[in-house]
């Protein structure tokens, strides 16, 4: 194929295709306290707002990837962008949190036809391996950032306007990042037609669900329950059938067979790892600096940014040090030192300096992202035939996308799990006046609880209940030090599993440039 002269044009406009899709992963965290004064949204409905998004998104990617090369790349990726921006208008004025999930969930199966067009485009763009090691290099560079400025972006926009204008910035970037495509971009299809595993695609999307579900919903429903137990055990039992069906399947939909090959399975693992601890931490550290700490969305944002800063600089520092040193030393040390800050931050109370402990531990799990994800990605690329490079990269990308879905299921049922019964004990006394209705939405939300509190202190209870406003901000941070401490105790978990299968040996130049 000759080589498109408006290629590094081209490799812009994805670039901001893939900075859409993936900063509205983050972006929300800033915005759950504001969800949760203005939607009355439980912590529940938090994650869910979170998760709605994230969990179709890792889904449907491959999904994405296949109609990509059957209906024409740049037909699917202008189609995804589309739909992105008008569901972000709902969820823009979504009243209801249920209104808002449901126009997440929308948002994250559109990005799902967006991310992998992006990949196949800039491959076809990119002929020769070099420049497109390089035009890699800068994309995954702008996937990377999304992530970590979602925070601050959100944090400015709810400042300075409403919550939906954290969806609703996403209008002019698509129709900027459309106009552009239509003009620059080319379209392509794969050479050779395969069809769609919708068997694999029904039972994998139904198993990470129902996964998902049961642990958002767990502490609400009792971890013991029917219900809860039920989905546990449909999870299982669907995914090992996924996997059954995929190994039959002349051309499935997620080849399992790759992870038999233990740098590939690591190297997935580690990205796992990386984005379950991030994105349960973000999860939790946004709403500690708003609701404890008292910052406004913006400064939550900011403080936020040396996570950030660090990634920037220390992520070609990693490439460097796993060329030298070796694959699995580096990621295993990434993954220790993210558990170590996640649980570093587990163990700080309400009154701890920012310039100390807090910033420092972010640094440390910054330091760590960086070690684990390009050595990762070079672990799974190494491991591949040149004809799987694709489903390398869709594998990456999904597995990262699983990970940070767990992540926030994980730490916002353990916080709910622990928060809801210490409130409730706390309101018990206030029974009457208090309604049961009442008390159970206080033990759902922090900005409940306090809204309660408030009342009482309006009331006849009012002389007591400085100390019962103390206990609920008591309540949240034993409910955040738990959270962190269980994700930090999985990621550690995390390390052993790892080691065995990550290779002792240097990474090559050529796998680490590819994201």
């Amino acid at each position: 194929m000759s080589r498109p002269t408006n290629r590094w044009a081209i490799l812009g406009v994805l670039c901001l295709s893939v900075f859409l899709v993936v900063v509205d992963n983050t972006i929300v965290n800033v915005a759950l306290p504001s969800f949760q004064r203005d939607l009355d949204a439980s912590t529940s409905a938090l994650q869910w707002i979170v998760d709605g998004y994230s969990l179709p998104f890792a889904g449907l990617l491959l999904a994405g990837a296949g109609l990509a090369d059957r209906l024409g790349r740049k037909r699917v990726m202008h189609a995804g962008l589309f739909l992105f921006g008008l569901f972000s208008v709902g969820a823009a004025f979504s009243t209801s949190s249920l209104g808002m999930i449901v126009f997440r969930a929308l948002m994250g199966a559109a990005a799902a036809f967006v991310f992998p067009s992006t990949q196949s485009v800039l491959t076809v763009a990119f002929p020769d391996s070099a420049e497109r090691a390089k035009a890699f290099g800068l994309w995954g560079a702008v996937s990377g950032l999304a992530v970590a400025f979602g925070p601050i972006t959100g944090g400015f926009l709810i400042d300075h306007f409403w919550y939906g204008s954290v969806f609703l910035v996403n209008v002019p970037l698509v129709a900027i990042a459309l106009g552009l495509g239509i003009w620059l971009i080319p379209e392509t299809k794969a050479p050779e037609k395969r069809p769609l595993d919708i068997p694999g695609l029904a039972l994998g999307t139904a198993g990470i669900s129902a996964l998902v579900f049961a642990l958002i919903e767990g502490p609400n429903w009792g971890w013991g329950s029917l219900t809860t137990v039920g989905l546990f055990t449909a999870s299982v039992v669907l995914l090992a059938a996924f996997v059954v069906v995929e190994l039959r399947r002349r051309y499935p939909l997620f080849d399992v067979r790759m992870f038999r090959r233990g740098p590939f399975s690591g190297g997935a693992g580690g990205i796992g790892l990386a984005f379950f601890t991030l994105f349960g931490f973000i999860f939790l550290v946004t709403q500690y600096f708003q609701s404890v700490r008292g910052m406004s969305p913006l400064s939550a944002g900011v403080h936020t940014l040396p996570f950030a800063l660090t990634t920037m600089v220390m992520m070609p520092i990693a490439a460097v040090i796993a060329l030298k040193v070796g694959v699995r030393y580096v990621v295993v040390t990434g993954v220790i030192l993210m558990s170590a800050g996640v649980a570093w931050m587990g163990v700080q109370d309400a009154s701890t300096p920012y310039f100390g402990p807090i910033i420092l531990s972010m640094i440390t799990m910054a330091l760590g992202f960086s070690l684990i994800n390009p050595p990762s990605t070079a672990s799974i690329m190494g491991a591949l035939e040149p004809q799987q490079i694709a489903s390398g990269s869709a594998v990456n990308s999904v597995t990262r996308e699983l990970g940070g879905t767990l992540g926030v299921a994980v730490s916002g049922s353990v916080f709910s799990s622990v928060f809801a019964p210490s409130v409730r004990s706390l309101f018990q006394p206030y029974q009457p006046p208090l309604s049961p209705d009442a008390v159970d939405a206080a033990s759902s939300s922090m900005a409940w609880a306090h809204r309660l509190a408030e009342e009482l202190s309006q009331g006849a209870a009012g002389p007591g209940t400085a100390a019962l406003r103390q206990g609920v901000s008591a309540a949240f941070m034993d409910s955040f030090h738990r959270a962190c401490l269980v994700i930090a105790a999985i990621s550690l978990l995390g390390a052993f599993a790892v080691w065995r299968p990550l290779s002792p040996t240097p990474a090559t130049k050529e796998t680490l440039r590819i994201e």
